[in-house]
């Protein structure tokens, strides 16, 4: 699949081939559903939390006799039915990760991209440096490429001129290709890769 290079001038600057062994297979919605369902529940905190009545700084005394008084037995105050008391059967620190294998995640990125390519959302840039490092001269760098909502992967190291310039513009995100993932290829409108990240992706899955 062979995909027009574009400069940031929204200048041509050739074209490249995109393997159809990455960007050129029949997305499968279940495979790139587990894989963000990995990668949620892998970052998801877990610290929630609530007292048991185990927990709860309260007397361990009796509260009142056990009988003559025409209400029920009771020993303790630290019980879930009892104001303050501790909840029962609360939420407790924890992972909610779970494992999915290397490969099953290797395939969802692969799937991603490729549903992005049959989209006609990838976007490829002779490289991703900007030396004024300036937010409004990207800003319309941006608008002549049709660009307002998107990812944007670099190569192992991201131009410091250009990841300043995009640090301020709205629904746009700056990854290096060791970053790209399932999740944030899918939540922004169009995948802008630059020709060293076509290459290293390329290099990874051979």
């Amino acid at each position: 699949m062979d995909v027009k290079v574009t400069t940031l001038a929204g200048k041509d600057a050739g074209k490249v081939a995109l393997s159809d062994a990455i960007f050129g297979l029949d997305p499968r919605e279940d495979i790139i559903h587990r894989v963000i369902r990995w990668q949620l529940a892998k970052r998801q905190q877990g610290t929630h939390k609530t007292k048991g009545r185990a927990e709860i700084a309260r007397t361990g005394a009796k509260m009142y006799r056990q009988k003559g008084t025409g209400r029920a037995r009771h020993s303790s105050a630290r019980v879930p039915q009892f104001r303050g008391g501790g909840r029962a059967h609360g939420p407790v620190v924890r992972s909610h990760a779970h494992e999915l294998p290397k490969k099953v995640r290797a395939l969802g990125l692969k799937h991603a991209l490729s549903a992005k390519a049959r989209a006609d959302q990838i976007i490829v840039l002779d490289d991703l440096t900007f030396a004024d490092g300036k937010t409004k001269a990207l800003v319309d760098s941006f608008a002549k490429l049709g660009l307002s909502n998107a990812l944007m992967i670099g190569g192992n190291e991201i131009d410091a001129g250009f990841k300043r310039a995009a640090a301020n513009i709205p629904n746009v995100d700056v990854l290096p290709v060791q970053g790209i993932n399932v999740y944030d290829i899918l939540r922004r409108g169009t995948l802008v890769l630059s020709k060293s990240a076509v290459e290293a992706l390329e290099e990874r899955f051979k």
